[in-house]
């Protein structure tokens, strides 16, 4: 059975951190580099062009669009399929609840969801420290992703992560275990 690693939480929450250090854990682990269409950072993106986001709407190969930071961030179901070949499990970053429940219920495979947390201050001083230029953008994405979680109370996480008390490699491991032990939702 396919399967993927989903990651919630605020901007600097450890996503890219947690994501590096599950990937050194375990080969099969990989980031999905989700589609952008836009301008910035490229690093950990597949760089896209209006006319190609238009062509997977048309096809229905969207299963989740957000845009941000004056850009479009895609989840689409080609690159979901490149991602998992070979028995790979993508880990794939978001920041709305949105976003979970359209990859969930769009796209079957076996996913963890995992929620990552940190605190306004702890992302106001690793934005600045990854390189980010937009660090009161992040900060208002901070106050977005607090709201839209309190929005989702029912939230079904297998892990709950507090990213400023707990070590990457520390969250790689219990992600591992839960992916490893966990049988299908049914």
């Amino acid at each position: 059975m396919r399967q993927g690693i989903l990651l919630y939480g605020p901007p600097a929450a450890g996503k890219d951190t947690i994501t590096a250090a599950l990937t050194e854990l375990d080969e099969r682990y990989v980031l999905f580099t989700r589609l952008k269409i836009g301008a910035g950072k490229t690093k950990g993106y597949r760089m896209g062009t209006p006319e190609q986001l238009t062509a997977l709407e048309a096809r229905g190969d969207v299963i989740y669009r957000n845009d941000r930071y004056g850009n479009s961030y895609v989840v689409d179901r080609p690159g979901l399929d490149h991602a998992m070949e070979g028995g790979k499990t993508p880990v794939v970053h978001l920041g709305q609840m949105a976003g979970m429940e359209q990859v969930t219920a769009l796209y079957p495979a076996r996913w963890v969801r995992v929620l990552l947390w940190c605190s306004k201050e702890t992302t106001a001083r690793r934005s600045p420290q990854r390189g980010d230029t937009d660090t009161a953008a992040r900060l208002a994405a901070w106050d977005a992703t607090q709201a839209d979680l309190a929005a989702h109370p029912r939230a079904q996480w297998e892990l709950r992560v507090d990213t400023d008390a707990t070590a990457p490699h520390e969250t790689a491991q219990r992600i591992d275990d839960i992916v490893r032990t966990t049988p299908p939702r049914s």
